[in-house]
């Protein structure tokens, strides 16, 4: 046979394969081995692939787990020493039993109660406990007929935390406490710096309770809505590093303040450091005098014998977290409301409390010129208070 003739007969549709099969059944195997190899042969690796990265991903979630979970714990704080608890500090103040099961310590001070005139409430300030009061003379509290309780407000000094508070619950504290202690109907409240949330709250809700208040150097809380923007970023700007991380972190991630507090190389608070810088000479004077005698030392440990994480840290959670109410939106009370503040306090900046009072121009405004945050440094300061805010007294 010729090549030519080979040729026609290999491509003529009758022509065989070597097996003698009919040219279309060996198509039909052709195309069946080639998807048999295809099918068996190219998905391996992708199967391979995927169980790669099926392995790859469950190893990260195994070490995202453990990750969390490890963070998890670090970042828990230690639970409290309550008091009266094995192992922890004893009672040795006077206490009530709250509706909640919780106990609330405090002090009497002035004249006995069933003969005072006028009966008053103190709220402390961040780093302070029941010993603290208005600071004023045994003789005007007696010419006045003043009967004074100061108390630990929940987590400080001997009275047992609360997880759950709030400003609410401060308000709630201070009326249960009233009522146990039989004040009456209507009460007075003097608070001091950072007490001032209770204050607040105090005439948010339970202003039938009151009588008179006193705001002494109140904190402030820089998110406030009323605040005009440019006035709070300005003021902000001007707080040390490490208090507006602090104002941050109680803000928006209050469950990382125990953690972030307790770490020396991040940016903390001054305040709880006990290092603002104070522009009042009274001021730093007064400080250094209670760090170099030992009082700031014993007055720290007393109010944080349970644990820093329920006194100091939820004072700064539930000042500077987020608040139900905007004490700028409040309605003029039944009662007169003072507010009493340095124009160089290092810690209150003055421009806010300003615009506050201008906004509230029911609230009586007393600015104290060349004066600091400690207003109990300042010689007569609670006699004053006392006298002023009882002058008005009409309950």
């Amino acid at each position: 046979m010729s090549k030519e003739s080979a040729i026609a007969d290999a491509s003529s549709p009758s022509s065989s394969t070597t097996t003698g099969q009919p040219a279309s059944q060996s198509g039909s195997l052709c195309v069946s081995f080639s998807l048999s190899y295809f099918l068996f042969y190219i998905p391996m690796p992708i199967c391979e692939m995927r169980a790669g990265m099926v392995k790859n991903l469950a190893i990260a979630a195994s070490l995202a787990i453990g990750l969390g979970s490890w963070f998890y714990t670090a970042i828990q704080p230690p639970k409290p020493r309550l008091c009266g608890s094995e192992g922890g500090p004893p009672v040795t103040a006077s206490r009530i039993r709250l509706r909640d099961g919780r106990h609330l310590a405090y002090e009497e001070k002035g004249v006995p109660k069933d003969k005072a005139r006028f009966k008053i409430i103190f709220c402390h300030s961040f780093s302070g406990t029941r010993l603290d009061g208005i600071r004023a003379f045994p003789e005007t509290m007696e010419e006045l007929g003043v009967y004074l309780v100061s108390f630990d407000r929940a987590g400080y000094g001997e009275s047992d935390p609360n997880p759950r508070r709030s400003l609410r619950s401060d308000a709630s504290d201070i009326e249960e406490l009233a009522d146990a202690l039989e004040l009456g109907s209507r009460f007075f409240l003097i608070s001091l710096s950072i007490g001032g949330c209770s204050a607040w709250a105090c005439i948010k809700y339970i202003p039938e309770r009151l009588a008179g208040v006193a705001l002494l150097t109140p904190v402030i809380n820089y998110r406030w809505p009323g605040f005009p923007k440019s006035l709070f970023q300005e003021a902000y700007k001007q707080q040390h590093v490490g208090d507006q991380w602090t104002l941050r972190i109680s803000y928006y991630a209050p469950w990382l303040l125990y953690w972030w507090m307790s770490k020396s190389w991040l940016p903390t608070s001054t305040v709880a450091k006990g290092t603002t810088y104070l522009p009042n000479r009274r001021d730093a004077e007064y400080r250094e005098f209670a760090i170099s005698n030992g009082i700031r030392e014993e007055r720290r440990k007393l109010a944080t014998q349970q644990g820093v994480q329920e006194s100091y840290y939820r004072d700064l959670m539930v000042m500077f977290g987020k608040w139900d109410f905007d004490p700028m939106d409040l309605q003029k009370p039944a009662f007169p409301v003072h507010l009493w503040q340095g124009d160089e306090d290092g810690v209150v900046p003055v421009s806010l409390q300003r615009y506050i009072c201008h906004r509230l121009s029911w609230i009586q405004y007393h600015e104290l010129p060349m004066t600091g945050h400690y207003l109990s440094a300042v010689p007569g300061f609670g006699d004053t208070v006392l006298k002023t805010l009882l002058a008005e007294s009409s309950f």
